[in-house]
């Protein structure tokens, strides 16, 4: 029944309750050129400070606002406070919290005037956009770190939409058609390039592709250029796939081949050549499609004998096509072998180079797979070493365990990785390496650095779950993490069933946890139990 008794405030005054609720924004309210000043419980969390404390924020020096965006805030404020300026404050900057974090804060305020123009009062909301602000700058660093990779590749890599026209181009696409700067390519077509026989040829492949979905590998092709020399490129082409399916144009590589190809109608002899650069070229793509292939295995080692013997199992669950997670098991003797599980920073194409790289160097590490500091400390050493030639910051986490029946130990290493969960004979649980001090520091960003080793019989880890964090960073409707005591939680619960079964158990519990039922990065689960029969199991790659 529809109530007529409310008092229009008392509703409105809770609607606006509610909804700062549902936007997590604090309310404030400053009578220009007083000192004091109201925030919000919700801001006072912002500023991690209560109200006797709480700074002032729109008062001179503005000394709780980051120097670097103090003048801008000063200028804003200014506007807002002098006669006849703007009837709206806005603002992002940054503003140091009361334990000295520095949080980004959204202000935005509406002036009250009086009838001279002089503003009297200023109110509004502030909002936490600290979380917001970091992803941004994670975009704007991938972003940066593709294109330097495009434009330095010896090949021209473009982009064109359904209509052929240019959307990318990396450097050395925009030289190859006269220009100086790839932006200059953008939007232009072939049209203004090429003559018409080379042109009707190009765009016949481009609509066969889109149409059918189906790629031009390296294919020869003779370029008539409008008022040039004819050129020779060796090409490839693929459609072009968005996340939803739908085909937004064509995209591809060429290489130059003109002077080989004049070399062949010089002298055949020469044709051989050219068939060994096509051949190259072809392992390069294919070696490219098994760097994602690579990122889960197909078969486990059996470790063990005597009627004793190390089971293994994992989950891998990679968000897109190219995964910066991966795990390895290392058979070390009959009857000991190493874990390892990984976790390269970022997504897409630099975290799939990082994983190639890091399988490279597992290879020569395996002399010390038997010693988790030595593994790695060379898994690192290498990292770092190449990083550094390549002049790029970026890391990745790992956990590295050796399990050995013959000593009974379980003997573990930590670089900057969420411990493993370990269960023991009596079922109880545990985390690994759960203290800052029993880990070291992410692999490549010291190159000298050290990672300290822990050790425990065996029977306290009859079974061992390593993990990476996707696993712990879905969040509920509230913004709340899964974190490691959940994962704890249901691991107990599940420790006297199968490990295959306590692995889905997991997968599903955090995906009915998470508010959209599906995981924002990649995830990986290596499981390992102390069985009575040494058995070969292979990987289930789950899609939730």
């Amino acid at each position: 029944m529809e109530r007529h008794d409310e008092e229009p405030g008392a509703c409105d005054a809770e609607r606006l309750v509610l909804a700062l609720k549902a936007s997590n924004e604090g309310i404030w309210d400053w009578w220009v050129g007083k000192p004091g000043i109201y925030y919000s419980r919700r801001i006072l969390e912002f500023l991690e400070c209560g109200e006797d404390r709480a700074p002032n924020l729109f008062l001179e020096p503005y000394s709780s606002v980051h120097l670097e965006d103090r003048h801008r805030f000063a200028a804003s404020v200014a506007n807002a406070t002098e006669r006849s300026g703007a009837d709206l404050l806005s603002i992002d900057c940054r503003v140091q919290a009361g334990s000295g974090h520095w949080r980004w804060i959204r202000i935005r305020g509406t002036v009250v005037r009086d009838r001279e123009g002089e503003a009297t009062r200023i109110a509004g909301s502030m909002i936490d956009i600290s979380l917001r602000k970091e992803a941004e700058a994670q975009v704007d660093e991938e972003r940066h770190l593709l294109r330097t990779l495009i434009d330095h590749v010896p090949l021209q890599v473009y982009f064109k939409d359904r209509t052929s026209r240019f959307v990318l181009a990396n450097r050395q696409m925009a030289n190859w058609m006269g220009l100086k700067e790839p932006g200059e390519l953008l939007g232009k077509h072939d049209q203004d390039f090429f003559a018409s026989e080379h042109l009707a040829q190009a765009q016949a492949d481009e609509q066969r592709i889109m149409d059918c979905r189906e790629p031009v590998n390296s294919k020869l092709e003779r370029e008539t250029w409008r008022g040039g020399e004819d050129t020779w490129v060796l090409t490839s082409k693929f459609p072009w796939v968005d996340r939803t399916g739908e085909v937004k144009g064509t995209f591809g590589v060429s290489s130059d081949v003109t002077e080989l190809v004049k070399a062949q109608r010089e002298a055949t002899s020469l044709a051989s050549e050219l068939q060994q650069r096509n051949k190259v070229y072809e392992e390069e793509l294919q070696l490219a499609r098994e760097i994602q292939q690579a990122l889960a295995g197909s078969q486990f080692p059996e470790v063990g004998r005597h009627g004793r013997g190390l089971r293994f199992a994992a989950r891998y669950l990679p968000i897109s096509g190219l995964a910066g997670d991966f795990f390895e098991i290392l058979r070390i003797t009959d009857q000991s072998a190493g874990l390892l599980i990984v976790d390269v920073m970022g997504h897409g194409i630099r975290s799939a180079l990082v994983v190639a790289m890091l399988r490279g160097l597992l290879e020569k590490q395996r002399r010390s797979a038997a010693d988790p500091s030595a593994f790695l400390r060379g898994l690192n050493t290498g990292l770092a070493s190449i990083l550094e030639r390549a002049n790029a910051t970026l890391f990745a986490t790992a956990f590295y365990a050796v399990a050995d029946l013959a000593t009974g130990t379980l003997r573990y290493a930590c670089a900057g990785h969420p411990g493993a969960v370990a269960v023991s004979s009596q079922g109880t649980v545990r985390q690994l390496a759960s203290q800052r001090g029993e880990r070291g520091p992410g692999l490549g960003l010291i190159p000298k650095a050290e990672f300290p080793a822990g050790e425990i019989p065996l029977d306290q880890a009859k079974r061992l779950l390593l993990f990476t964090d996707g696993i712990l960073e879905a969040e509920n409707g509230d913004g709340e993490p899964f974190l490691e005591n959940r994962l704890m939680e249901v691991v107990g619960q599940h420790a006297k069933g199968s490990l295959e079964d306590m692995m889905d158990a997991l997968l599903d519990t955090v995906l009915g946890y998470s508010e959209h039922h599906h995981f924002d990065d990649d995830v990986c689960l290596l499981g390992m139990e102390v069985a009575g029969v040494p058995a070969e199991l292979s990987v289930r790659p789950l899609i939730p």
